[in-house]
């Protein structure tokens, strides 16, 4: 497995070391003790799984009292993947970055907990994968409007398909300090 590093400290894309023969290909996805060695001590507790057809957007999602860093892949079709920075007193508060996951390129990327995430569906259909490190709590979701217009992301399409609470989502600059997670240095 391989670690790349992206803009934004804390989040990369892992390539993993994938056999080919005529039969197929394996991979590894997940060993614990070699995403330790890589920097990525989680352990996850809740893995889920989504189906969703070209132009579904899903995101910027996040949790405030419970937290979750989660490990994305895709497993079927094309996606873009977008991460944001929300934590309060960051020096990379409000940036974002971006990356295409896929069946075919077979890269993941980590998100740790802090951060806004979100995709959109690129191919006609995407199954999407991920791992978090804290379970799902209903109560304590929260999210940030996919469109804000200071977080200049392009999801390389016009008319998402999005669910209500996603299309209710406020901006950044409107959601109450207390209502975003604190800045800690990654360790």
């Amino acid at each position: 497995m391989k670690r790349i590093e992206t803009a934004l400290p804390g989040v990369c894309l892992l390539e993993p070391r994938v056999f080919s023969d005529p039969r197929g290909f394996f991979l590894e996805s997940y060993h614990e003790g070699k995403f330790q060695d890589l920097g990525i001590p989680n352990r996850f507790v809740q893995d889920n799984h989504s189906k969703s057809v070209r132009g579904t957007l899903r995101g910027l999602h996040y949790q405030l009292q419970h937290p979750q860093a989660k490990l994305c892949r895709v497993v079927q079709g094309e996606v873009l993947d977008i991460v944001v920075d929300i934590r309060r007193g960051s020096p990379h508060f409000g940036q974002a970055i971006s990356a295409v996951l896929s069946a075919e390129n077979k890269q993941l990327i980590f998100v740790p907990a802090g951060f806004a995430h979100g995709f959109v569906v690129l191919s006609e259909t995407a199954e999407f994968l991920y791992k978090c490190d804290d379970f799902y709590a209903p109560t304590d979701e929260r999210g940030i409007a996919w469109d804000d217009p200071a977080l200049r992301i392009d999801w390389q399409v016009q008319d998402p398909i999005l669910s209500d609470k996603d299309r209710r989502n406020p901006r950044l600059t409107d959601v109450p300090d207390d209502d975003l997670p604190l800045y800690r240095p990654l360790t």
